[in-house]
């Protein structure tokens, strides 16, 4: 998509492509080197790291993506004043877009480090920088042609599975219909791949994946990188949620170098919000997607190492001496050394009890309500099953695009769970149907795709069976704290992590029961169950991280670490 039919290219074009003045680019020369490039040089291609933030002396470059089968689209031209980058260059990850010297050019380039140096230090130039950044990759996101592309039937699990990690994680991408598509047809046939082994992602780096794990595809596309076994940070934080990604934007903000890892996507739960509506400062509501974007990026400008998909698997004690007192296993050999840990990893769907579920997740049963599920039900009835604001919310959202939502809840009103002002809103929809005191009982279909939901009223015992092909579960989370089973960390009844008076000790509010390590968010006992109170969280947590790290003591061996309780 060209920038002239880009809606963000084209409203906010001088936000997003700002000529710096002749000020501003000397005030930027200490951060990077001169570079030079001759007339037609590949200066960065797609699916490969670039050099940094390339700013523009003289002479021009257009910046391309490929539309597949060999075909090229120029996007922009950059001349004298212009620079050449978007978010990727802020973390050093591949490039989603091509970069060529249309005739010689004269610059300098700002390497990825360097460039958080100027965003911060150089505070009303580096914002500008940073909007132009946002704003470049929210218009490669909205064109949807450049990235990786899935080639699979549409409605195919995996396929979903692949399109939602891309969106949740605000990587550009293109889905393609192996059964209608003729650009998708042509690239079977060139890589002849076997239809029984769809979907296959094409990655920018030309590499074909077939049927990919989310991280082998997220190490394709550039989005998790080795970990390096010497660093030794200061502080790790599991979970990239709301209260995650605070106390990684309040740590990294203070001084402390600090990793972050999430098995899934950045957001969390409030991530696949379709809008938040009660978060301070945002009267007009913001998407959780929006939200916890803006988040993520903050972190990584403050120079958050991110590494996602990647999951926690063990907490032991460090071995050694090093400057490290944990070491957190992250599978495939690799072992994250710091010197504190932050345990932010949220809570995990709750699955409906129904015997024959798990056929249907992933195709025709889902447990949030994204664009990518909205298209999928467009103009037909879905069921939603749930009493809490995130029901409330995904009920309002789909009602936009689905002919009838039947939201079913288990209680005998929605008073109790429900924010107010989404209770009213529910109400004043035409096109949903609250049926209280009821439960799902039965889901009929074939080949994985839902055709019946069957539920009964607790009271009546009425049963009723609707040909529905989708339904929503929003029943609750429980913590996601069973990777914690065999690192001796204090756990209530439930599942949740004991932290502070809940342990009985003179431990701090958030620190669990074995020292420098500390847990926030909706796994920690006692937690407001709240996006504001999460991100409030994430917040307080750094101030007990700098007061446990200024301690002068002896680190942790293995022997005290499990004796310790």
């Amino acid at each position: 998509m060209s920038q002239a039919t880009n809606p963000i290219f084209s409203t906010r074009r001088d936000q997003a492509f700002p000529t710096l003045a002749e000020a501003d680019i000397d005030r930027m020369r200490r951060f990077g080197e001169a570079s030079a490039y001759a007339a037609g040089e590949h200066i960065v291609k797609a699916g490969d790291v670039a050099p940094g933030l390339i700013v523009v002396l003289s002479g021009s470059v257009d910046i391309t993506q490929d539309g597949g089968l060999g075909r090229r689209e120029t996007l922009i031209t950059h001349g004298p004043g212009s620079f050449v980058g978007e978010l990727a260059q802020l973390s050093a990850r591949p490039s989603l877009v091509n970069a060529e010297a249309a005739e010689p050019v004269e610059a300098f380039v700002i390497p990825s480090r360097r460039l958080r140096d100027l965003i911060v230090q150089e505070a009303s130039l580096g914002e500008r920088i940073m909007r132009a950044l946002i704003l470049r990759r929210v218009g490669l996101l909205e064109s949807a042609t450049s990235g990786p592309i899935i080639i699979g039937p549409l409605d195919n699990a995996d396929v979903l599975r692949l399109q939602g990690f891309l969106a949740r994680s605000g990587q550009p991408h293109r889905v393609l219909d192996s059964g209608s598509d003729p650009c998708a047809k042509t690239l079977v046939e060139r890589f002849n791949v076997d239809p029984h082994h769809l979907p296959v992602v094409l990655c920018p780096n030309g590499r074909l994946l077939l049927n990919p794990g989310e991280k082998d595809l997220a190490r394709c596309i550039g989005l998790v990188r080795p970990i390096d076994a010497d660093t030794v940070y200061d502080v790790a934080i599991v979970g990239a949620g709301p209260a995650g990604l605070a106390a990684a934007v309040y740590a990294a903000s203070e001084g402390l170098s600090t990793i972050v890892l999430d098995c899934r996507a950045f957001g969390g739960q409030a991530g696949a919000s379709s809008r938040i509506e009660n978060y301070l400062g945002f009267p007009t509501g913001i998407t959780g997607m929006a939200l916890m974007a803006r988040a993520y990026n903050q972190a990584q400008k403050f120079g958050v190492e991110m590494v996602i998909p990647d999951e926690a698997k063990l907490l032991s004690a460090a071995p050694d001496m090093s400057g490290a007192r944990y070491l957190l296993d992250v599978g495939d050999g690799e072992t994250v050394r710091t010197r504190s840990v932050v345990i932010a990893s949220g809570a995990r769907y709750r699955r409906l009890d129904v015997a024959n579920l798990s056929r249907f997740e992933g195709t025709s049963v889902h447990y949030w309500a994204s664009p990518i599920e909205a298209r999928l039900c467009a103009g037909q009835e879905v069921a939603l099953v749930g009493a809490g604001n995130s029901a409330g919310q995904a009920a309002v959202y789909l009602a936009s695009h689905a002919r009838k939502v039947v939201l079913l809840a288990r209680g005998g009103s929605l008073d109790a769970s429900m924010s107010r002002y989404l209770i009213e809103r529910i109400k004043a929809q035409p096109n949903i149907e609250v049926l209280t005191e009821t439960e799902i009982e039965a889901l009929e279909g074939e080949e994985g795709n839902l055709a019946t939901v069957r539920w009964r009223n607790r009271v009546s015992g009425e049963g009723t069976t609707r040909p529905i092909r989708h339904l929503f579960l929003f029943i609750g989370a429980d913590p996601n704290t069973d990777w914690l089973a065999q690192c001796n960390v204090a756990l209530d009844a439930k599942g949740f992590i004991r932290t502070g008076s809940e342990l009985g000790t003179a431990h701090g509010l958030m620190e669990t029961s074995r020292g420098g390590v500390f847990a926030i968010g909706d796994v920690r006992c006692g937690s407001v169950k709240r996006v504001a109170a999460a991100v409030g969280e994430g917040a307080q947590v750094v101030a007990a991280l700098h007061a446990y790290l200024a301690r002068d003591g002896s680190l942790a061996t293995e022997s005290n670490f499990r004796e310790s309780v």
